[in-house]
C-alpha cells in the first residue's frame, strides 16, 4: 500500500524521503566553512580573543608576518614586489553585545549593551556569558502573554529592565557554582545555516565577520601571484565602542591608502525605504558614498568603480546619515589617507541574526583581488594627489 503525504513536514515527522528536502544540508565548501567558524565564534567587544585565535589561523600561513598592536587588533604583512605603496584593509573582529551588570538575590542577571541595540530584538532569544568557568547559556526573559495586561501587551520593554535567565537558582549558584561576575562579555548565541536557496546565509556578527571572510579570501587568492604593493590585513578590536582598534592600528601601519571591508545596510525588505539605506541581495559589493563617520577620497572611489566596471563587477551604492566605520581612523591617520568602505550586503544587522548573499560576497572578493593587484606607487601618487596643486 503506497500512502501520499501532502507536505514536507508529515515526512519530517515520520523520518522518510527526506533526502530531497530543499535546503537539505549539503557539505560546506572551504569559504563556507571559514564563514561559519568566524560567526558562530563569540567575540562581543573587549572579548574578541575566540575570533583573533581563528583569524590568526588563517592568516598565518597567507602572510610573512603577524603580530598585534597594544589593543589586541592583529597585523598580517603580506609582502609584495615593492615596500610602498602599503594597502591597509581593515576589517573588525567584535561584535555587537552585552556584559553582565548585576546578578539579582534569585540568581537573574541584568545586563549592559557594547554597541549598539534596538529593545525590539531583545526578548525571548539565546545568549551566551563567557566566565572565568566557561560559557554559560541563557535566554532573556518574556513575560508569559497570559498574564499580561493590553496595555503591557503593546509597550515595549526598555532595555534596562531586559534580563537573562541562566538556570541559578539564587545570586550563590550563579556566582559560585557557574562563575559569572559582573563585567563578563555576554554574546548573542545563533547557528550559522545556509538558507533553502542554497545562496543565502544566515548568521550572527556578519557585522563585521563578513569583512574578516573577505579580507582572508582575497589573500588567498594572491597567495601565489605578484602585488604592487605591500598589504596590510588588519583584524581590529573594539570597532563596535569608537572605531578604537583602528586607531592604534593604522599608527602601527603606516598606510598609504586604507580599504575598510564591512557588512553593508541592505534595505531589501519590508518596512525599510530606500532613502535610508539603498543595498539590496543579490546586486554585488556596496560602496559607501557617506556615512557619518566618513566621506571616501573621490579619486579612490572612482578607482574602485572603474575595476568593478573592467573586471565586469556590479557595483551598489550607499549614502547613510547614521553608520561609523574603521575607514574613518585611517582616513584620519597623520595629515589624511585616501580611504574607502567597501560592503557586503546584509540584512538585519545588530541582531542575533543577520542575512547575505554568497554572491555577493564572491563578487566582492573577486572586487578587491582587482584592487589589490592594481594599487601601485603611481597610481596611489596619483589618488593622492589634488588638481589644484600643481
Amino acid at each position: 500500500m503506497m500512502v501520499r503525504f501532502r507536505s514536507w513536514a508529515w515526512m519530517i515527522c515520520l523520518g522518510l524521503g527526506t533526502s530531497n528536502l530543499p535546503g537539505q544540508i549539503k557539505p560546506l565548501d572551504p569559504t563556507a566553512t571559514l564563514m561559519k567558524e568566524l560567526t558562530e565564534a563569540y567575540g562581543p567587544t573587549g572579548s574578541e580573543e575566540p575570533v583573533g585565535i581563528i583569524v590568526t589561523k588563517y592568516l598565518r600561513p597567507l602572510v610573512s608576518e603577524i603580530k598585534t598592536d597594544g589593543l589586541g587588533s592583529i597585523i598580517g604583512t603580506k609582502k609584495g614586489n615593492t615596500d610602498r605603496p602599503r594597502i591597509m584593509l581593515a576589517a573588525h573582529m567584535d561584535e555587537v553585545g552585552f556584559i553582565v551588570k548585576t546578578i539579582t538575590s534569585e540568581g537573574y542577571v541584568f545586563m549592559n549593551p557594547v554597541g549598539g541595540w534596538r529593545n525590539q530584538v531583545l526578548l525571548a532569544q539565546r545568549w551566551v556569558i563567557m566566565t572565568r568557568k566557561g560559557p554559560v547559556v541563557g535566554i532573556s526573559g518574556a513575560k508569559t502573554p497570559h498574564v499580561m495586561s493590553t496595555e503591557e501587551r503593546d509597550r515595549m520593554i526598555a532595555m534596562k529592565d531586559v534580563f537573562m535567565d541562566v538556570g541559578a537558582r539564587n545570586r550563590e549558584e550563579a556566582t559560585e557554582v557557574l562563575g559569572i561576575q559582573p563585567g563578563d562579555p555576554i554574546a548573542p548565541d545563533s547557528p550559522f545555516q545556509v538558507m533553502a536557496n542554497g545562496e543565502y546565509y544566515m548568521a550572527k556578527a556578519w557585522d563585521d565577520r563578513a569583512g574578516l571572510a573577505l579580507m582572508i579570501e582575497a589573500l588567498k587568492r594572491l597567495q601565489r601571484e605578484d602585488h604592487p604593493n605591500t598589504i596590510f590585513a588588519v583584524a581590529t578590536v573594539q570597532e563596535e565602542v569608537g572605531l578604537r582598534g583602528a586607531h592604534t592600528s593604522a599608527a602601527v601601519v603606516e598606510p598609504d591608502i586604507g580599504i575598510c571591508l564591512e557588512a553593508g545596510v541592505a534595505s531589501d525588505y519590508p518596512g525599510t525605504d530606500p532613502r535610508e539605506a539603498q543595498e539590496a541581495l543579490g546586486r554585488g559589493p556596496g560602496i559607501f558614498l557617506l556615512d557619518s563617520s566618513m566621506i571616501p577620497s573621490r579619486k579612490l572611489r572612482d578607482f574602485v568603480v572603474e575595476m568593478a566596471r573592467r573586471n565586469n563587477i556590479p557595483v551598489q551604492y550607499e549614502v547613510l546619515t547614521g553608520y561609523g566605520e574603521d575607514g574613518a581612523e585611517m582616513q584620519r591617520y597623520h595629515g589624511g589617507r585616501p580611504t574607502i568602505n567597501v560592503t557586503v550586503p546584509t540584512r538585519y544587522l545588530h541582531s542575533h541574526i543577520g542575512v547575505l548573499s554568497r554572491k555577493d560576497f564572491d563578487r566582492s572578493v573577486d572586487l578587491l583581488v582587482a584592487l589589490l593587484r592594481s594599487l601601485d606607487q603611481r597610481t596611489v601618487e596619483q589618488i593622492r594627489s589634488f588638481g589644484y596643486i600643481r
